[in-house]
């Protein structure tokens, strides 16, 4: 803000609390310089070739300027969202699913596993019917593989979730699932994992269960 001048676009990516873009926007507005909220979903892959989902707040013209020069050459989608602060709205909601999603194949698989039944064969059954989802073909393989280099760290999954927790309570809305798998990724935290991929959830059930999912 310190260099900008009036007419500036500041297109901010980052992932912050909608609360912190709205009072970034008013201080951008002082100065006439207009602002979008712009995060980005799809992680480190999905950076690198160019394909992210990139969800945006603000104003609508302004969005519809930048979409095909800016954006589109980042992503394969960018949606307007709404007001300014919908973006980060929109990529909390996309975080808390994650998450979630996460958690609940980390745990339908160590069912399986401790069943006595092949993860990798219940992976094969399920993923093509109503249980299949982008998550669970992206981080399924890696957990079976016990790879959890990481596309999205435990640690930047804690601080989206925080977020969306502080925001869940501003706004009345409740949240106790996100709020039980957040205690779950302070677990991976407090044992060293906060720089492993978030699929490393699955730690998470292997130091409940005493056995890993996959290798």
């Amino acid at each position: 803000m310190e260099g900008a001048v009036p007419g500036t676009l500041l297109i901010d990516m980052s992932s912050i609390a909608p609360q912190a873009s709205q009072e970034i926007a008013k201080a951008c507005e002082a100065k006439n310089v207009q602002m979008l909220d712009a995060p980005v979903s799809g992680g480190e892959p999905k950076a690198i070739d160019g394909s992210l989902s990139i969800m945006v707040g603000g104003d609508r013209s302004t969005f519809e300027r930048v979409k095909d020069d800016i954006l589109l050459k980042m992503g394969d989608s960018a949606v307007y969202c709404g007001e300014i602060g919908a973006g980060n709205t929109t990529k909390l909601a996309n975080q808390v699913i994650v998450a979630c999603n996460i958690a609940a194949c980390s745990e339908a698989f160590m069912l399986a596993k401790k069943a006595g039944v092949d993860p990798l064969l219940v992976f094969n059954a399920i993923k093509g019917g109503l249980a299949g989802s982008t998550v669970m073909n992206a981080k399924i393989p890696m957990i079976l593989d016990g790879n959890f280099k990481p596309g999205f760290k435990v640690d930047l999954h804690i601080k989206d979730l925080n977020n969306a927790l502080d925001t869940g309570h501003d706004v009345g809305s409740p949240m106790p699932m996100t709020a039980m798998v957040m205690e779950m990724f302070q677990t991976l935290h407090a044992d060293g994992r906060g720089q492993e991929d978030h699929s490393s959830l699955a730690n998470y059930y292997a130091k409940l269960s005493g056995e890993t999912i996959g290798q």
